[in-house]
């Protein structure tokens, strides 16, 4: 399906957005392994967290779905029966790494596949540790790389400490949850801080778990019993408004009921420091989560930031559309550190600067992130997704800023993260 998006005047308007993606698939999997039931609000009924529903629905489990309403029954850790087929992951990678530390702790064994775009990542980042604690994974192998499909013959699990070769919060909840299933404690060590739904919520629901610097462990054979869990705003969804706003002229826009959780607010940090007025209001906690209504308002004079080190993986999937805010500061823009853009839905850095440069922005591909040289006009075109969402609703941020219309190619993944996404922007951007 194609997307036309045409320029748009000033706006303000107040809105909300869909559940958390991150904190809705670590719902349903806690949930499912919790004692008891578990009724999930604001849950993003979104492509990728439907794979997570399907595949505990596989393994036994009672899942009921209604919007963003899911009733989970629960059986407890060792609940999970061997499923009849192999387990579809979709398009989902976090389904995929977080499923698969579990399925290391089951005594049977399980398959797991996905659509293309899953089985070309990379799957040699979880496989590693996880052997390391006595799970077998067999499957296709190129040039040393394990890719989808693959299977797992879970079991008896030994505890490690494992360091995080590279920050990855899906790499380290897959051995965190993996480390559920041991007779003792697993530590992994972060590299840099990144998102901590896992361990908000594991500790929400009752697991043995404690942080020490960027170390941080589980104890297994812990039980986990069921709580209501309410899901906030998602703010990598919250951002592509944000970001709108910060480009349109006397623009603001406020988005209520968000996720401002410390190891995600990157995208606050680097648009406050092009010059932007970004405020935080209602600022409370929900569920061990840190929640609030923000406010970004249009800025002139936007200035070239250097984005690197530790705040990368604080807004590694906000990326993309700030790249599309450089485009209007005007001198360089450096994103560097961010390579795990290249394992996304698409290689985020080279589908960033070949999109971007179709509408006359000025970028350079590196071998670990980009250069935006900003400053210069952005007209219409015809641009591709990718089929990666990121993309795609980046892109449309980008539109709205151009001189003339923008086609999107393929615009319909962006129902993988935030179904809606093209009625609501053309409910309060006009």
């Amino acid at each position: 399906m194609d997307q036309l998006i045409k320029p748009t005047k000033s706006f303000h308007c107040t809105l909300t957005v869909p559940g958390d993606k991150s904190i809705s698939h670590r719902a349903v999997m806690l949930a499912s392994l919790a004692e008891g039931t578990t009724e999930v609000t604001g849950f993003l009924p979104g492509e990728d967290c439907l794979s997570t529903i399907s595949c505990f629905q596989a393994m036994g489990i009672q899942i009921q779905q209604s919007g963003d309403h899911v009733t989970v029954i629960g059986k407890g850790l060792h609940g999970l029966t061997a499923p009849a087929a192999a387990l579809n992951c979709g398009n989902s990678g976090t389904t995929t790494r977080l499923l698969s530390g579990i399925l290391s702790g089951q005594p049977f064994s399980s398959t797991i596949c996905g659509d293309d775009s899953l089985q070309s990542r990379p799957m040699n980042r979880i496989a590693l540790p996880l052997r390391q604690m006595g799970a077998q994974i067999e499957g296709q192998e190129k040039n040393g790389v394990l890719y989808a499909p693959f299977t797992i013959t879970g079991g008896h699990l030994s505890p490690i400490t494992y360091a995080l070769p590279v920050a990855s919060a899906q790499v380290k909840s897959c051995v965190l949850l993996a480390g559920l299933y041991t007779s003792g404690e697993t530590t992994v060590i972060e590299p840099e801080p990144t998102r901590d739904h896992t361990e908000r919520l594991l500790t929400y629901l009752g697991a043995s778990l404690h942080r020490e610097g960027n170390a941080i462990t589980v104890s297994g054979k812990t039980p986990l019993t069921a709580k209501p869990i309410s899901v906030p705003g998602d703010i990598s969804s919250a951002a592509y408004f944000l970001c709108a706003a910060a480009i349109c002229q006397d623009s603001s826009v406020t988005v209520q009921n968000v996720g401002v959780n410390p190891t995600r607010t990157g995208l606050l940090t680097a648009l406050k420091q092009m010059g932007l007025s970004v405020t935080l209001a209602h600022e409370r906690t929900v569920c061990g989560e840190p929640v609030a209504d923000i406010t970004c308002s249009y800025t002139p004079n936007l200035r070239p930031i250097t984005l690197q080190g530790a705040i990368i993986p604080t807004l590694i999937d906000e990326l993309p559309v700030l790249a599309v805010v450089a485009c209007f500061a005007k001198g360089d823009t450096i994103i560097a550190g961010a390579q795990e853009l290249k394992v996304k839905e698409s290689n985020r850095i080279r589908t960033v600067v070949e999109e971007l440069t179709k509408l006359g922005a000025h970028l350079e591909e590196t071998e670990d992130g980009m250069i935006i040289h900003g400053g210069y006009p952005l007209h219409g075109a015809l641009v591709k997704s990718h089929m990666d969402h990121r993309i795609a609703m980046s892109l449309a941020v980008a539109a709205l800023a151009a001189q003339s219309p923008v086609t999107i190619a393929q615009s319909q993944c962006v129902d993988i993260s935030f179904p809606g996404f093209f009625q609501q922007l053309s409910q309060f951007i006009r």
